[in-house]
């Protein structure tokens, strides 16, 4: 349309503009109307490139299914709404008789999957208060760890941990037991203190851990059961630094003689493992730094060396991508992370799976695993071992108990991981092994409700707030619900 401004609306057509929402371009002579037509609609164009909704529909057109981060899982739906306010929250959710939240999209399962819409809340992304008497941030549903992180540190306040990736939404992550590393941290959700969330009817509920106490247990971990979170309460505490050492080839023998030293040293730590050499190719310590505790990184670490360069956990991959390493000073949220913002987390391509087992059971499981290397090692990329503190939270596989957790990041070929992950399962089955609920597993929904003691009061939550299961779909119904598939 030469001579108009025009926007992009949400189909990607060209509208004009009309009204006082613009400028007349002829009061600003040095600006031809073709010019300004350009500058305006690449503006818009770009900030609709970042939107779901254009990205689904741009999808659509070029015949591409909507897919998870990775590129392994196709969503079985392409109806996808994103809403900008609770009010729009509101009017879908009561609209609708089936949906599911679709977050940063980094699950490998089905849990975030619908047959029917999809909702998306990337553009509520905003903190709405930070209370530093109380020592809380309250934030909207669609923000991610990487936005929050920069601007907690820039208020002077932290967060206890983070996953490996800072890329993943808060909510999200919280709603799976998403975790990070270190004896004494429970896993992201154990900072939640309050929710608030959209249910079936459309109305709002407001949750905390200080008045309703039972129940915001149950609904912390409420793996998109109970209904749209549409904001996040966290607590945090003052900012802090921290360095990083990487240390090569720890022995097998070591760790199992000395799990409890090795993990305990720093107060996040990994271990990475092919499975190859009865060894550890990378032990990652993350300490904080506090006065009057210098941080010693000696050159040897239980028969391990000191990296003198920074490493990728997956050798071949360039450490580019990874946080900075070398006991370089750095704020809590350039290190905790494994992976920087604005870059390929891990590899891309790629499947993952992740088990949880007692803190007590650690060594045989890893032993177990150990076992299998010669049918482990052709399709997997790299595996990490991490532990975590145990919590409160019902579906929380820490419930009541401290784990250590087996990782695999595998090659991207299913048919091979398939099969393998019956036999790891089998083999981690008599050390109460649980899966991570956003990763790829076989586990039985019999096997799922022997491990999770408080899984029928869950349902029983989940039903008082979606007794006609509009927020339920083939993953919730079979695992939880035990309505098959």
């Amino acid at each position: 349309m030469p001579g108009v401004l025009v926007r992009i609306d949400t189909l990607g057509r060209r509208q004009p503009i009309e009204g006082d929402n613009i400028k007349d371009p002829r009061k600003h002579r040095h600006l031809s109307v073709k010019t300004v037509n350009k500058r305006t609609f690449l503006k818009l164009v770009s900030a609709l490139m970042a939107t779901p909704v254009l990205r689904a529909l741009l999808a659509r057109a070029s015949g591409d299914k909507l897919k998870n981060w990775a590129g392994n899982f196709e969503y079985s739906t392409d109806q996808l709404y994103s809403a900008s306010s609770l009010e729009r929250v509101r009017e879908f959710v009561t609209k609708q008789s089936s949906l599911k939240v679709l977050g940063t999209r980094h699950c490998f399962n089905k849990i975030a999957d619908s047959n029917h819409h999809l909702l998306s809340l990337k553009s509520m992304d905003k903190v709405i208060a930070l209370d530093p008497e109380a020592r809380t941030v309250t934030l909207e549903a669609g923000m991610s760890y990487g936005q929050l992180c920069p601007y907690l540190d820039s208020k002077g306040f932290a967060l206890h941990n983070l996953a490996s990736l800072p890329h993943i939404s808060v909510a999200g992550a919280c709603s799976t037991a998403t975790h990070g590393s270190g004896d004494q941290n429970g896993n992201l959700s154990t900072a939640v203190s309050a929710l608030e969330f959209v249910v079936a009817p459309g109305d709002v509920v407001k949750i905390s851990r200080q008045q309703e106490g039972e129940a915001f247990q149950g609904a912390v971990v409420g793996l998109g059961a109970l209904g749209v979170i549409t904001n996040v309460t966290l607590d945090i505490q003052p900012t802090y630094m921290m360095r990083q050492y990487v240390y090569e080839n720890l022995p097998l023998s070591e760790l199992k003689d000395h799990f409890d030293a090795i993990t305990s040293r720093a107060y996040s730590v990994s271990l990475f493992t092919d499975w190859q050499k009865q060894s550890f190719n990378e032990v990652w310590l993350k300490s904080r730094m506090e006065e009057g505790k210098p941080f010693d990184a000696p050159p040897e670490f239980f028969g391990a060396k000191r990296a003198s360069r920074n490493l990728h956990p997956i050798a071949e991959l360039s450490a580019e991508n990874c946080t900075e390493q070398m006991g370089v000073p750095g704020p809590w949220y350039e290190r905790l992370p494994h992976f920087r913002m604005g870059f390929t987390p891990s590899a891309g391509k790629e499947l993952q799976s992740e088990y949880f087992v007692p803190r007590r059971n650690a060594i045989e499981a890893i032993l177990a695993v150990e076992r299998l290397h010669g049918e482990v090692g052709p399709s997997l990329m790299i595996s990490e071992i991490r532990t975590i503190a145990a919590d409160n939270l019902w579906m929380s596989p820490c419930y009541k108990q401290s784990c250590a957790t087996l990782h695999f990041t595998w090659k991207p070929d299913w048919p091979r991981v398939s099969k393998l992950l019956p036999v790891i399962e089998k083999e981690l089955a008599p050390f109460e092994a649980r899966p991570h609920w956003g990763k790829l597993f076989t586990t039985s929904p019999t096997r799922l409700h022997s491990l999770y003691e408080r899984l029928p009061e869950f349902v029983e939550l989940s039903r008082k707030y979606d007794p006609k299961g509009k927020f339920r779909n083939e993953f919730l119904n079979r695992n939880i619900f035990g309505m098959g598939s």
